[in-house]
């Protein structure tokens, strides 16, 4: 069947490999049609002082002209622009405005902070043994339901939707109303969700997201998409048949895929 992917990343960040042409030319040697180019929007500099997470605010036209670029070369597939946008909640520091989106046609947004502790960083992993993995599970549904309701901030789809799993820490209860609430949050919003192909090659050794809740998207209406959020051109194809598998046990019969006129089309999961 026709593969995509609308979860992309490269070098223009610290923590991330590859040129746009490398990864659009990787997608392209795999058979992928479509792929939207996601890099992590630019954060002030309080927050990211070197760029390690985000993209430089003086690299983004250059950005644009290199998925341009990237298009122009490959006619026969859909290559989008887009960016992913941290929810940063009570230490957001930006000001977002409609015109600041106007050249994505997919803007994925993410929950990787929590009241600013990047909760995945390897680096800071040893807060959760403070804060407890019960407390952790909560606030970041809390969070991330915050950020898929708000009807003002810029995302189209919600990704990887329970990223909290990432070390394989799991909570002692059973996290089932937090993924009703998570529904609720994403059907509020008016947004897609997305099957996030990462998740099997971290501890959770999981997509994201879990089977429960992407069968609780699916019971409640929820369109989904599916990325492999690949930081390097090798891996812009990694475990799309698996991801594709989940989305169908969990009741999907379509992938929905934003185009480049900026609406969506749907994929059947044959």
């Amino acid at each position: 069947m026709e593969l995509v992917t609308m979860h992309a990343h490269t070098n223009y960040t610290g923590h991330g490999h590859g040129t746009v042409a490398e990864l659009v030319n990787a997608a392209a040697a795999t058979g992928i049609s479509a792929i939207a180019v996601t890099e992590h929007y630019p954060m002030s500099e309080a927050m990211d002082p070197t760029n390690e997470v985000s993209m430089p605010w003086e690299r983004m036209p250059q950005y644009l002209i290199d998925i341009a670029a990237a298009a122009a070369a490959h006619p026969a597939m859909d290559v989008l622009p887009g960016c992913e946008v941290d929810w940063l909640g009570a230490q957001e520091d930006r000001d977002f405005s409609a015109l600041d989106f106007s050249n994505f046609v997919h803007v994925l947004g993410s929950v990787h902070y929590l009241d600013g502790w990047a909760f995945d960083d390897p680096a800071q992993e040893a807060r959760w043994h403070d804060v407890g993995v019960d407390a952790v599970w909560r606030r970041y549904f809390e969070v991330w339901c915050e950020a898929a309701s708000c009807r003002e901030a810029p995302f189209a789809c919600m990704a990887h939707p329970d990223l909290v799993k990432k070390f394989g820490y799991r909570p002692s209860f059973n996290p089932q109303p937090l993924y009703d609430q998570a529904a609720e949050a994403v059907v509020a919003g008016g947004r897609m969700v997305e099957v996030n192909t990462s998740g099997l090659t971290y501890a959770c050794a999981e997509l994201f997201p879990a089977p429960d809740l992407l069968r609780t998207f699916f019971r409640a209406g929820i369109p989904c998409t599916i990325g492999t959020d690949a930081h390097d051109p090798a891996v812009v194809a990694r475990n799309l048949m698996p991801g594709l598998r989940a989305m169908y046990d969990a009741g999907y019969r379509c992938v929905t895929v934003p185009t480049k006129s900026g609406d969506r089309r749907e994929i059947v999961l044959e």
